[in-house]
Formats: structure tokens, sequence, C-alpha cells
């Protein structure tokens, strides 16, 4: 897991070095900003990216209530509490990390 974040962090950083140190300067640089706006833009990847949201949110969710199901009696009041807090929201038309199910 860390090893893939610093692989991340390092990919980052060679992107935004080239942008910001290409020697075509601010043209590149514009174009390269204008085709990651279209990109993102693009309704398949809108669409994909909340698909992968919604997916996210939905085995965060389940993830919550295996493990507060498994750990039982052995975990503080206090975080007991917020569990049983954050399925009570759940049930009013948000999931169990506080945001809407949109």
């Amino acid at each position: 897991m860390a090893a893939m974040r610093y692989r991340l962090t390092f990919v980052a950083g060679l992107a935004l070095g080239y942008v910001f140190g290409t020697r075509a300067g601010r043209e590149r640089y514009e174009q390269i900003r204008k085709s990651a706006q279209r990109f993102a833009q693009n309704p398949a990847v809108r669409n994909s990216a909340e698909s992968a949201a919604q997916s996210g949110r939905e085995f965060a969710g389940k993830a919550l209530h295996t493990v507060s199901d498994k750990m039982g009696d052995r975990v503080p009041e206090s975080v007991a509490q917020r569990v049983r807090a954050l399925r009570e929201r759940g049930q009013n038309g948000q999931d169990d990390w506080g945001t809407s199910n949109t």
C-alpha cells in the first residue's frame, strides 16, 4: 500500500515537472490543461467516476457493518455510539459515512 502511494506520488511529480518544466512553456501547459478538462468533462468518464464512488460507498458501508458486527462489545462505548449514529443516519437517505446516496 505504501509502495503504491510512493509510486503515484512519483508519477504525479514527474507529470507536474514535465508540465511546468517543458520548453514549450505556457502554450503546452494550456494544451495539456484543456485536454485534461475535456477528459474530465466526458460523460463516460463522469459516469465511471460516479459509479466507482457509489461502489466505494457501498463497500465502505458493508465493511462498517461487518466490522461492527464482529467486534460487538469489544469496542469502546464512544465508538459504538458513533457507529449507531451512523447507522441511524443511513436510514434517513444517507449512507454510513454521512454522504447522500445520489
